[in-house]
């Protein structure tokens, strides 16, 4: 089916998305990237050598989230450019690469939930839980994330080749350890403490700090709520204050993994046994772009009653034209799981609904009142703010 159909939809662009940022700080730091680099930030980048290039990401914090919340604010006012996310526009997709400087395509980080044939399961990605009882694996005899599903970090590419540079992280305490510099920081006010601090340390370093907010407050009170434009305007303040401090020799660049849509209309596979039918196994991925493994000769029936049902808000194709045709996971060297984690179908969230992840064993996870992984503007387009003396 053309794009044609759905006249508001944002395609990933990886000439000119997430990508391009990191590129730009790995190329900076001497590290040979793949990608397309960022123009913008190439410019500043080649300014002058800086003690400290900071890197944070407010997850969740997309251009339309900012520019309704705060349009005339400090974050707005030193904003470069404005990118697309990478696909799907979600925390797993994007955050892993700008951990790794890949596209999904090369990662296979794709989704909340993956299915594993090395264990049978559906398991959610960050947490490592099976994603439909949400309870851990019991002493499996092969850790996938540690083998098949591993990648080199940033932190690694930049110290090998530019030994000089200490690489740090700051994230919760929840979040996995990526760096060899970890440090823990639960909020913004011990992430903003933690950058000062080591920005005072004399040797030159590349600093990442990832706040896990405003995307919790968005998934728990919408796009709209008081919380979250308190949070993006206290945010701005204490990040504006931050900034002051700085000296010249530091740069400070932030941006986002992914936006945020209010969600408007929530399904079930359960009600469509019309549509279980077709397939072998659950649907999985995520609520607003899931994936489908139908059985060889119900693929027309399947595509049929699917879009019967849900056409006007979900763009369903074939694993081909995902991949290949449309390249939404992005270029490079195919993660040799891809095959294995994407179906014969995929289906894209084009409007504001879900669909939830469920079995008759398990019921899904609570409807948030927004979230993330579709095509729409608010989901995808994301700015990227640079702020130096």
């Amino acid at each position: 089916m053309s794009t044609n159909r759905y006249k508001d939809i944002v395609m990933p662009n990886y000439e000119h998305c997430i990508l391009g940022t990191i590129s730009s700080i790995l190329k900076y730091f001497n590290v040979e990237t793949k990608h397309k680099t960022s123009e913008k930030l190439d410019k500043i980048l080649s300014e002058k050598q800086y003690k400290n290039v900071i890197f944070l990401i407010l997850d969740g914090l997309g251009e339309h989230i900012l520019k309704s919340i705060s349009p005339d604010g400090f974050l707005q006012k030193n904003q470069i450019d404005l990118v697309t996310s990478v696909y799907p526009s979600t925390t797993t997709a994007a955050l892993t690469s700008y951990y790794s400087g890949c596209s999904p395509y090369e990662t296979g980080w794709i989704a909340w939930s993956q299915y594993f044939k090395e264990y049978g399961r559906a398991l959610d990605m960050f947490s490592h839980n099976e994603s439909y009882m949400r309870e851990p694996l019991k002493k499996p005899l092969l850790d996938v994330f540690k083998t098949i599903m591993s990648y080199e970090s940033v932190f690694e590419k930049i110290e090998k080749i530019s030994p000089e540079v200490k690489a740090y992280e700051i994230e919760p305490e929840y979040a996995e350890r990526r760096a060899k510099r970890s440090i823990k920081a639960n909020n913004l006010d011990e992430l903003i403490m933690n950058i000062e601090d080591l920005c005072m340390i004399p040797n030159k370093k590349f600093i990442l700090a990832y706040s896990d907010n405003p995307d919790g407050l968005l998934h728990k009170y919408g796009t709209t709520s008081e919380e979250v434009k308190e949070f993006i305007k206290n945010a701005e303040e204490k990040i504006e204050e931050m900034s002051k401090k700085i000296d010249d020799d530091t740069l400070l660049i932030i941006s986002a993994d992914h936006g945020h849509k209010d969600i408007e209309k929530a399904y079930t596979l359960l009600d469509y046994p019309e549509i279980q039918e077709c397939l072998i196994i659950p649907a999985y991925l995520e609520s607003r772009v899931l994936t489908f493994w139908v059985k060889e000769s119900m693929k027309k029936t399947f595509e049929e009653r699917f879009n019967k049902e849900f056409e006007k808000e979900f763009w369903l194709m074939t694993k081909e034209e995902f991949l290949d045709k449309y390249h939404f996971l992005g270029y490079g060297k195919k993660h040799n799981k891809i095959d294995d984690f994407i179906g014969n179908y995929v289906a894209l969230s084009v409007a504001g609904s879900i669909i939830r992840l469920e079995t008759f064993l398990a019921e899904g996870k609570p409807v948030k009142k927004s979230t993330h992984c579709g095509l729409s503007k608010e989901e995808m387009e994301l700015p990227v703010i640079v702020l130096k003396k």
